[in-house]
């Protein structure tokens, strides 16, 4: 093999010197793909979900959101797969979190604990319940390795200091519930959701630096979204369900707090590093 054909073996493609290059508009490109292609399947199953008579059921949970979301997944590992991130993603964290970080992850497992401790499973039903749990396996993979994962990579590549990277990052995960006005959510209620999701978020980046690993935020909003749905559609009597119930605030109110503190900046590789 002569010298040019070498050159021409390790040279990456255009795809992947295209994201290499980071930047928060690549970051926003590859929110609104994935969130084009993640609605346009959920309007490819509306034929399915239309024999579906209640959306809480096992059937409808799968239907609704467990199999679109999956494909999700699936659909983030080939790009991440295309673009050789996925060691980059799933390895340690190339800065170091604080002690105070683990407050995020006290107040989000805190009041995911008192969800699920505050839950009717008797009127849930085992099958439902263990759908949702799976459907939130799912919607935690995704949308931290979306988010916590090549955005951040996005943004890290491009230099940015960590704040920004903590941000953008929530705002874009934030943005992506914006699409639940189109399953007919009431504007008020979307905009509490996004707020809230701005600090989850952020609570979620604190999460995967102070641990070192992105695998605590999968964990954590895997645990989150089934215990809100269950303990919002099933709740039990009790004076847990008040106290659950608080979360959201909490978790806002940290969110914000946070954002005096974040510090730090990842250097990125010179152009003669990269692949």
């Amino acid at each position: 093999m002569n010298d040019e054909a070498r050159s021409n073996r390790k040279s990456p493609s255009a795809w992947r010197r295209f994201w290499e290059r980071g930047g928060w508009w690549r970051a926003i490109v590859l929110v609104v793909g994935y969130f084009v292609l993640y609605n346009g399947l959920s309007l490819l199953l509306t034929p399915v979900a239309a024999q579906i008579d209640d959306p809480q059921s096992p059937a409808g949970i799968l239907v609704f959101t467990a199999v679109p979301i999956f494909v999700g997944c699936l659909l983030l590992v080939a790009f991440g797969v295309s673009v050789g991130w996925l060691p980059q993603v799933f390895g340690p964290q190339p800065i170091r979190g604080r002690g105070w970080m683990w407050i995020a992850i006290a107040v989000v497992l805190l009041f995911n604990v008192l969800r699920l401790l505050s839950i009717d499973y008797g009127a849930a039903g085992a099958e439902v319940v263990a759908t949702w749990l799976l459907a939130g396996l799912f919607i935690g993979f995704a949308e931290e390795v979306l988010t916590r994962g090549f955005v951040v990579n996005l943004l890290r590549k491009a230099g940015n200091r960590e704040l920004v990277v903590a941000v953008i990052s929530a705002v874009l995960l934030s943005l992506l519930h914006a699409g639940n006005l189109l399953s007919g959510q009431s504007l008020f209620a979307t905009l509490i959701q996004l707020v809230y999701t701005f600090g989850f978020g952020i609570c979620m980046y604190l999460a995967m630096r102070v641990t070192g690993t992105i695998i605590a935020p999968i964990l954590l909003h895997a645990s989150t979204d089934p215990s809100i749905f269950l303990q919002v559609a099933y709740p039990a009597d009790g004076p847990l369900g008040g106290l659950a119930n608080l979360g959201n605030f909490a978790v806002i109110i940290f969110g914000l707090v946070a954002l005096f503190f974040i510090r730090g900046r990842v250097t990125p590789p010179t152009d003669a590093a990269r692949p």
